[in-house]
Order: structure tokens, then C-alpha cells, then sequence
């Protein structure tokens, strides 16, 4: 794994998970970030503490979960790098968006950038207040591959799951910033290749995402199932060293 160099301006690496988990999630990537000379910053989401019994996820929104990491980086001193996995792709671009001069990379982990007006779930009911974690075998069905995940994995990942606010499933994705394009990007592909996501990287179906609009961007293949941080936690992490040198 390369190193940062240390004696310049601290690199901060923001990282963002996706549905149901919160800073948890990346506890097994931080420390292989940290060695690298990193500085990581593992964010749990407005209403998705796993330790918290007094959330109303009913009126916690996209643009809940777009400040909550906007505001991270305000406060932060040096150069920030975001790191969106799943779900969180659309709030890492939601915020770069917002200020592209102040992010030196974007990097999404199975994920990516959805064009402006499309939703990661936009036929949730929309008297749905959350969206709990579904069962193994509905996840595999809808493309979330469980693969490399042990028997201890899954039942920790059961464990500390936390339902997704509604609205932030079924919230469409504002953007309008241009220079969001020219942000240099990594696409981590885990469970679908980088050959055939290239393929689908266009602003229409099936995943309306605007990769294929991006001026700089770079695939790079990991290949295990949609949950990395879980399964190849420090080839993901070395992926991400990679991605920032």
C-alpha cells in the first residue's frame, strides 16, 4: 500500500456508507487508511446510529444526510477526498456538487452518480416512513451480492442494521453544478464488473447514473460482493490509498 505523504496538508478521507449502516461499517477499512497516512473520517448519517432508540427517521431527508457531510467537510483543514459506498454515491455527489473546487477525488464503492431527478428507490410507497434491511435472499434477488460475507458477517451486518429513512430512499438527486463532471473519480467495482458497467454508464436505463459524463474517471475492479468494507476490507482500503496518490 503506497503511503501519503505526511509532511504536506493532511489528506482527509470523508467515507460515506450506504443504506442501513453507519460509521461502523468502515471499521475494519480505517485502520489501513490511517497506516497509509490518511486521515479517515467514518460518517454515521442522521437518523442511522445503530446505538440511538429515539431516532424519527420519518422526517430525516436527502438533504439531511447531503449537510450533515457538507458540513464535515466545511470543517475540515487540507484537502478532503469523499468516498461514497451504496446509497452513499448519491450524497458524496450531492455534496461535491455543491462546492467541486473543495473535493480532490470522489470515489464510489459499487456505486456511483445518478443523473439529476432520478432516486435510488423511486417506488417506495410514499407513506413508507423507512426501509428496515431486507432478507438475504431479497437483497441477492434485487443485485446486492452477499458474496464473501461469512456467516459472523452477516449476523454482525443484522445486527447493527438500521432501517433507511423513507424519504432518503425515495428523495430524488439535485444537481446542477457542471464542474461536478471534472471532480477526478474512482469507480470501485465490486459486484459488477468494470467492463460492463462501462457499458450501462449512461444517463438512461437501467441505472441512470452520469459516469459516463465524468472527464476524469478511473475503473478499477474488486471483485467480491456489494459489501467490500465487510468482505476485502483492505483491498478496499488499498484501493483507496491507490485511488488518492
Amino acid at each position: 500500500m503506497n503511503s501519503h505523504d505526511t509532511s504536506a496538508q493532511p489528506l482527509h478521507v470523508v467515507l460515506v456508507p450506504g443504506f442501513w449502516l453507519g460509521a461502523w461499517a468502515w471499521d475494519d477499512v480505517v485502520p489501513h487508511l490511517e497506516a497509509a497516512g490518511l486521515v479517515p473520517h467514518a460518517v454515521t448519517l442522521p437518523g442511522m446510529d445503530p446505538a440511538s432508540t429515539t431516532q424519527d427517521r420519518a422526517h430525516v431527508t436527502r438533504d439531511d444526510h447531503v449537510d450533515a457531510v457538507a458540513q464535515l467537510v466545511d470543517g475540515l483543514d487540507g484537502q478532503v477526498v469523499l468516498v461514497g459506498h451504496s446509497g452513499g454515491g448519491p450524497v458524496v455527489q450531492q455534496v461535491a456538487d455543491r462546492d467541486p473546487a473543495r473535493i480532490e477525488r470522489i470515489v464510489y464503492v459499487d456505486t456511483g452518480p445518478l443523473v439529476d431527478g432520478a432516486a435510488l428507490s423511486p417506488d417506495l410507497p410514499a407513506d413508507a416512513a423507512e426501509v428496515p434491511l431486507p432478507g438475504w435472499d431479497v437483497l441477492g434477488e434485487d443485485g446486492s451480492s452477499l458474496d464473501g460475507l461469512d456467516d459472523a458477517a452477516l449476523a454482525r451486518f443484522r445486527e447493527r442494521a438500521v432501517p433507511t429513512p423513507g424519504s432518503v430512499a425515495r428523495g430524488p438527486v439535485h444537481v446542477s453544478n457542471p464542474e461536478r463532471l471534472r471532480v477526478p473519480t474512482t469507480a470501485i467495482c465490486s459486484s459488477i464488473p468494470s467492463a460492463v458497467l462501462a457499458e450501462l454508464a449512461n444517463p438512461g436505463p437501467p441505472l441512470h447514473t452520469e459516469l459516463g459524463e465524468l472527464t476524469d474517471l478511473t475503473y478499477v475492479d474488486l471483485p467480491t460482493g456489494h459489501w467490500p468494507m465487510f468482505s476485502r476490507p483492505r483491498d478496499l482500503a488499498a484501493a483507496v490509498v491507490d485511488a488518492v496518490s
